[in-house]
């Protein structure tokens, strides 16, 4: 999949079934979507709470709506899309469970991306210098982040395992590479997981 996408991305894309009707939530500036209608000629459609980012989805050529994951997700009907993608957004809603039981309600499968919060890098700028981390991919200090939960990969699974929901695959990243599973919670700082009910 092309290079220019950040790697949680590229790894959804990669997966995508060619022809599918996705919707992408949090879509940013639309470069998942575009990719997904160039290389895998997917009906993709958008949903973006940031204005900037609405026009430059709009500038592509792509079909996006502004709308907030945690309000406007419950005007889409049941199983309209293959996919509901919502990357690197999870810990930015008010209620990350809500989402979660949205997004499987209008897709058929859900993937769902975050950074996660119990990296090893994280943990250690918590026990030596007592204070939140600022990292290359949680580059905000606490008091400007758009991060309100701060989610772990085993907080997540929980998450998922406690609503029934299944969890199809799972992809772990250490900086721009795939890392294993083994000890995800600790040595991954991103995950991704592609969910059904």
């Amino acid at each position: 999949m092309s290079s220019e996408l950040r790697p949680d991305l590229a790894v959804i894309a990669g997966n995508v079934a060619p022809g599918s009707r996705v919707l992408d939530v949090g879509c940013g500036d639309g470069a998942l979507m575009a990719a997904l209608r160039d290389t895998k000629q997917a009906d993709a459609r958008g949903l973006e709470l940031d204005a900037g980012n609405v026009a430059a989805c709009v500038a592509r050529g792509l079909s996006v709506m502004q709308g907030d994951a945690d309000s406007d997700l419950r005007d889409y009907p049941d199983g309209a899309f293959d996919y509901a993608i919502l990357s690197q957004t999870l810990q930015t809603t008010m209620r990350p469970d809500r989402v979660l039981d949205e997004l499987l309600r209008i897709g058929r499968k859900a993937f769902v991306s975050f950074p996660n919060f119990a990296h090893w890098r994280v943990r250690l700028s918590l026990l030596w210098g007592g204070r939140m981390p600022v990292t290359r991919l949680l580059p905000v200090a606490w008091y400007a982040t758009e991060n309100i939960h701060h989610v772990t990969v085993d907080d997540f699974r929980a998450l998922v395992a406690e609503k029934g929901i299944a969890v199809e695959r799972a992809w772990f990243l250490r900086g721009d590479r795939r890392t294993s599973a083994a000890a995800a919670n600790f040595r991954a700082e991103h995950a991704i997981f592609l969910l059904s009910r």
